[in-house]
């Protein structure tokens, strides 16, 4: 039976010809991540077991982003932990204020993932680096600190779900929408450990941006991972900015899926998942009645460098409804200094936005834009449980960056049109 290209990654780095789903194995690492949260409990693990050095200092990234520039004295010690350690390390990929992004949107924009490898990082939305061929998947700390010492980790190898792309994606829609579209038909446990795949004609009218917004998401579903395949697009993209040369693995013909499920991405409307799980998704035409107090548009799921276009096409020359607080973050600093260079910053304050630094920040709930009871956010981020973004009677509807950006100058969720 031929493999997957989850599979055949992972049989590569396992040393092995052929793997199977359900199959335990131990497969070599090209890069661990921890951030600023979940890096210090790694630290405190990697030293309680006596190790001394990590495997190798070129392959471990820390990225300060949760709580940075730091919100208390707890996230300042935090931050303190990771410089300190980073620096006894000699880690090359160190990324503090003024060098730091969001980690998702950090790595592949500064070539430290590639096709083809291997990647553990203790967040569960480390599943973003498929978008570009690669098997990336989120472990907890404990799983980070091994790895950081030894550069091996064990997986069950998945099997997968295969989603079929046709068609092209209208003006007013984005790949938010279509993997919204996507939990909303399995459900946030759809692809329970699982790989979801991505196929198909459809996959090449797919931005960079996109794929990497989808796979991103892909946990939201329940997935290990999602992937999709290397083509134009995916080189295009790695072209002059990898430190190491992409490798492309390829699904077999015969490789095994559990289902097939397709996916006319021509059909797809603006999606609005509404409070407290992902899965409960509708059409944004079907929420106007839906007043928001606050919107977010940024986080590890849109806050790349489409997403601002797409805020900033909305947003410029308008203004933002009364009683609407809008907050805008760029996911690194090279995206928000293109958006100062562009006049974006501007149009965003001119709109009655503010613009933060590159933070997580409102995405769990930590700062820069947290809910009191009763009010309502329509948000970039990618989680809308419960509390997610501040008080337990608060509530966080998902949208895509144009549906976000419309609903700030209306005060209602509003469908994106797109002229």
């Amino acid at each position: 039976m031929g493999m997957t290209m989850t599979q055949k990654i992972l049989a590569d780095h396992a040393g092995l010809d052929n793997v199977a789903a359900g199959q335990l194995i131990s497969a070599k690492l090209d890069i661990v991540l921890g951030n600023d949260i979940t890096t210090p409990v790694a630290i405190n693990e990697f030293k309680k077991a006596g190790f001394e050095s990590v495997f190798d200092k070129d392959k471990i990234a820390v990225v300060l982003d949760h709580f940075v520039p730091n919100k208390d004295i707890k996230a300042a010690e935090q931050s303190k932990q990771c410089r300190e350690f980073s620096c006894s390390q000699c880690i090359s990929h160190f990324y503090d204020v003024g060098k730091m992004g969001i980690e998702h949107a950090l790595l592949p924009e500064q070539g430290v993932v590639t096709a083809g490898d291997c990647i553990i990082g203790a967040d569960s939305h480390t599943c973003t680096y498929g978008a570009l061929g690669a098997f990336s998947t989120g472990v907890g700390s404990t799983d980070m600190a091994a790895g950081m010492a030894t550069g091996t980790a064990w997986f069950k190898v998945p099997s997968a779900i295969k989603f079929n792309l046709t068609g092209k994606l209208p003006e007013n829609c984005s790949g938010k929408d279509v993997i919204l579209s996507i939990i909303g038909k399995i459900g946030v446990d759809g692809a329970l450990y699982r790989s979801m795949e991505f196929t198909g004609e459809g996959v090449a009218t797919l931005s960079m941006d996109d794929r990497l917004c989808i796979c991103n998401m892909a946990i939201e579903a329940g997935a290990k991972n999602g992937i999709f395949p290397v083509d134009r697009v995916t080189m295009d993209y790695l072209e002059g900015r990898c430190e190491r040369p992409p490798v492309v693995y390829q699904a077999d013909e015969d490789a095994e899926y559990d289902e097939v499920i397709e996916i006319n991405l021509s059909e797809m409307v603006p999606i609005v998942s509404c409070p407290h799980l992902p899965e409960n998704t509708k059409p944004a035409t079907e929420l106007s009645s839906i007043k928001v107090d606050q919107v977010v548009i940024g986080s590890c799921t849109n806050g790349r460098m489409e997403d601002m276009e797409a805020a900033y096409k909305v947003l410029n020359g308008k203004k933002i409804a009364d009683g609407v607080r809008c907050i805008i973050i760029p996911a690194t600093m090279e995206i928000y200094r293109e958006c100062v260079e562009r006049g974006y910053v501007t149009a965003f304050i001119d709109a009655g936005a503010v613009v933060s630094t590159p933070t997580c920040g409102p995405c769990l709930g930590g700062y820069m834009g947290i809910l009191a009871a009763g009010e309502r956010c329509i948000a970039t981020t990618n989680r809308n449980f419960v509390g997610r973004m501040g008080h337990v009677d608060s509530e966080v509807y998902l949208a895509s960056p144009l549906t976000a950006a419309t609903s700030a100058l209306t005060g209602y969720i509003t469908n994106p049109e797109v002229e």
